[in-house]
């Protein structure tokens, strides 16, 4: 194992190690397999930041926000020890649901992160489309949420639809955020209809 691998496993384990209150710990865990997953992946952090979340950078110095997240580059096939390290101490750092995301025919990233951080909820993101079959092909008693090819977005608001059960704050904002989404159809409706086609997507080019 690599120094700068070992460091994050060491890293890991002993945040594990520290029990720190559940307001100082990141509920969401936002994995992929690389960097180059990123733009794809960056629509969870969208998500969880127009609710209202903030990014864990310091686990010595967290955010002020109630509920954050952080974020790992964890490769299933070439840092297998620091996946499993990231998966195996998820509860015990805090974590209560996990987004997974990863690319190419051998997508493994989430169907392994869900089975060592199980009963952890795990939601799985296909980068692409050829890694659909691979991130949804958990057998039975092996679960796996997964939403479809790209939709890191989605992945993050059902994420926090299973804290919202818990946190009557995060049901609020989850509200707010889908009156939100209908109002902008509601406005969009109208205008279309009294400035007709035409000059509606004349308006849009």
């Amino acid at each position: 194992m690599s120094d700068a691998v070992q460091s994050l496993v060491d890293d890991l384990r002993a945040e594990a190690e520290r029990d720190r209150p559940t307001e100082e710990t990141p509920e969401v865990g936002i994995v992929m397999g690389s960097d180059s997953d990123l733009p794809v992946m960056d629509g969870a952090y969208d998500a969880l930041t127009e609710l209202g979340f903030e990014e864990v950078t310091d686990d010595d110095d967290p955010p002020e926000a109630r509920f954050t997240f952080e974020t790992y580059v964890v490769s299933a096939h070439r840092t297998p020890n620091l996946m499993y390290a990231y998966a195996e101490t998820a509860r015990e750092r805090g974590l209560d649901v996990l987004i997974a995301g990863a690319g190419g025919k051998s997508a493994d990233l989430p169907n392994m992160t869900a089975s060592i951080a199980y009963p952890l909820p795990v939601i799985g993101v296909p980068v692409q489309e050829k890694s659909v079959s691979s991130v949804i092909g958990m057998p039975t008693g092996a679960p796996l949420v997964a939403v479809d090819a790209g939709k890191s977005f989605n992945a993050a608001l059902s994420a926090v639809q299973v804290l919202a059960r818990a946190h009557p704050e995060l049901e609020t904002r989850l509200e707010a955020y889908h009156e939100a989404l209908q109002d902008g159809v509601g406005t969009v409706s109208r205008e279309l209809h009294e400035r007709g086609t035409a000059t509606f997507r004349a308006s849009r080019k």
